[in-house]
């Protein structure tokens, strides 16, 4: 079995941010319900980080003489971040996106060992920031699913 490298680690880290992005997004715009005001909001929040997120993953794939995967089917092939599996509800809305976001946490674990073994300390430094805002989504997530 072939061992993965950092370069594709981040590459996958790419296509589920931007999958996660997309879906965050979507939700944003489809949320319906009585609490639409509190879910748009806090849906914008989630899109808004991890947008912020998708720019400086390339540029670290880039740092690694890498080209950064950029067309949609290749990021659509790359990611583990389902489609959406919900219309309009926001309870199911947070559960779908509590469950990318676990596999985004997922992924940059994975990337941040291999960043450590390979003594990447600025993708180390970028993976460690990701990591925390992506467990306080999970804790948000988590708090709002919550009965």
């Amino acid at each position: 079995m072939e061992e993965v490298t950092l370069a594709e680690c981040l590459k996958t880290l790419l296509g589920n941010e931007v999958a996660m992005y997309l879906k965050a997004h979507g939700f944003h715009w489809n949320v319906e319900g009585p609490m639409f005001s509190q879910f748009h909001e806090f849906f914008q929040e989630i899109y808004e980080d991890v947008y912020s997120s998708i720019d400086p993953t390339a540029e670290n794939i880039r740092k690694l003489d890498q080209f950064a995967p950029f067309t949609l089917p290749t990021l659509d092939r790359l990611r583990e971040v389902s489609d959406n599996k919900t219309s309009t509800d926001p309870i199911a809305m947070c559960a779908d996106l509590l469950e990318a976001n676990d596999m985004l946490l997922e992924c940059i674990d994975e990337c941040y060992q291999l960043s450590q073994d390979e003594n990447q300390q600025g993708i180390a430094n970028f993976l460690a920031e990701r990591d925390n805002m992506h467990k306080k989504w999970r804790w948000q997530l988590k708090a709002t699913l919550r009965n």
